[in-house]
């Protein structure tokens, strides 16, 4: 029998995308845990949604996974103690996004003495399930960052029989959630059994693009000598960015389409991260909360690119520095090279959804001349949501807002494949996110 036999193919075809050069050159780069930080920043916003207010103050000694920011908005996730030691400050600190927000800063006593309350939860049951998964502070490890219990939260009335699991990792250079793959194989198999025995899906799709066949390799591997083919496979996806984009996966795994402004609860499923699954295991199992993650570091500048375990809070200077430089980089990115954040500089923290920091020098990235547009219409065969960026792109100059919200701004998930393709150097992407926040600001005035 072929390691890769009883391998799905993809059902449904995607339009748009584009061929970028992966540079998966950690692939093969096992992971490694950092030494602990001489202190943390930890961010009280960490995801999409409301913000956590501090349960600490200066001076309080904290342990590791100690409960240390929370809210009471049901869209946000609590926050804990990357390390132990002592309190040494409460306030505001920028974060990867450029935003400005409340912050807990630790200085670490060297100990990293864990938090002495951690005990498996109890999830036997849906309720039980969402709860534990909150405590846990799970977000989309993937890099969107929603809250991962309201995602699981989906109405009762609702038929979700399906759970697709992102394992595309489509950006390039990014190779953490490959990592997981091979190292906590089995992780992800009993993550994905226990939350379909608790929330009731029928069927489990581990969605991988066909570049990764090791990983697909030993997911199959996994499921056979656990003896769940029956509720698990794993799927073949065509290796083309963005296609570890929710809609584009959910097209490709199921045939199904998203509408605009809907959810994959809409069409029958849910879709989660790789490596969100595999954590929701872990926490099951010992509940000790979210509160390191693995984060692929490279890109021309780094000496050597690894894949790093690093805890949340600690700066993007330091996980840079660990890996060494081969000279100052010109520009360092949180995220991938599509749809990743440039940073002013390194003093930020790490967050939950950071999956990649990419140091570039000068010219180490691709950068094209912005010339005039010609018409050449790339821009419309690469977008996957069937847009028109050029045409987005007058009507945000034009400050037309009848004109964008008929172009279907908002649709837009900013991959960045109109940018990619255009031959004129356009920064569509910056004018798709103008026109949005234009579009948001006229309907506030309408109201």
């Amino acid at each position: 029998m072929s390691k890769l036999d009883g391998l799905l193919k993809a059902v449904g075809k995607v339009k748009g995308g584009v061929h970028a050069d992966y540079n998966k050159n950690t692939a093969e780069t096992a992971t490694i845990r950092v030494p602990l930080p001489r202190k943390v920043v930890v961010p009280m916003l960490q995801h999409i949604g409301a913000p956590c207010v501090p349960t600490v103050k200066k001076g309080d000694t904290v342990k590791t996974g100690q409960l240390i920011g929370d809210s009471e908005s049901y869209v946000s996730a609590p926050v804990h103690a990357s390390v132990s030691g002592t309190v040494s400050s409460v306030g505001n600190v920028r974060i990867t996004n450029g935003a400005t927000v409340p912050a807990v800063i630790i200085e670490s006593d060297g100990s990293n003495e864990l938090y002495e309350r951690f005990e498996p939860p109890k999830a036997a049951d849906r309720d039980g399930l969402i709860a534990a998964v909150r405590a846990s502070g799970l977000v989309g490890l993937g890099g969107a960052g929603f809250p991962a219990h309201v995602k699981l939260n989906f109405p009762k009335d609702k038929k979700v029989d399906t759970l697709v699991i992102n394992a595309a990792e489509c950006e390039p250079y990014i190779t953490s959630d490959y990592r997981e793959c091979i190292e906590h194989t089995g992780d992800i198999i009993d993550g994905a059994s226990k939350l379909s025995e608790v929330l009731g899906f029928s069927k489990v799709i581990i969605a991988c693009e066909d570049n990764k066949p090791r990983a697909m390799e030993v997911l199959t591997q996994k499921i056979r000598d656990e003896k769940k083919g029956s509720l698990i496979r794993v799927m073949t996806l065509a290796s083309k960015y963005p296609m570890g984009a929710e809609k584009m996966i959910v097209q490709s795994a199921l045939n199904k389409k998203i509408p605009p402004g809907k959810l994959p609860l809409d069409v029958g499923c849910i879709v989660m991260n790789v490596t969100s699954v595999a954590f929701t295991s872990r926490y099951l199992k010992t509940g000790k909360p979210l509160i390191s993650r693995t984060v692929t570091v490279d890109g021309n500048a780094v000496a050597e690119p690894k894949n790093l375990r690093v805890p949340m809070g600690m700066t993007v200077s330091e996980i840079i520095d660990f890996c060494g430089l081969k000279q100052e980089p010109a520009k360092i990115i949180a995220g991938g090279p599509m749809m990743g954040t440039a940073l002013v500089d390194g003093s930020v923290p790490i967050l939950k959804k950071d999956n990649a920091i990419l140091a570039f020098t000068e010219g180490g990235l691709p950068h094209k001349k912005e010339w005039d547009c010609i018409r050449c219409g790339k821009c419309t065969d690469a977008c996957p949501l069937f847009l028109m960026p050029m045409h987005i792109d007058i009507r945000t100059r034009l400050k037309d807002a009848k004109g964008l919200e008929a172009l279907g701004v908002m649709s837009c998930m900013e991959c960045g494949s109109c940018a990619y393709a255009c031959p004129a150097g356009k920064p569509l992407v910056q004018y798709m996110r103008l026109g949005k926040e234009f579009l948001k600001e006229e309907e506030k005035l309408e109201k």
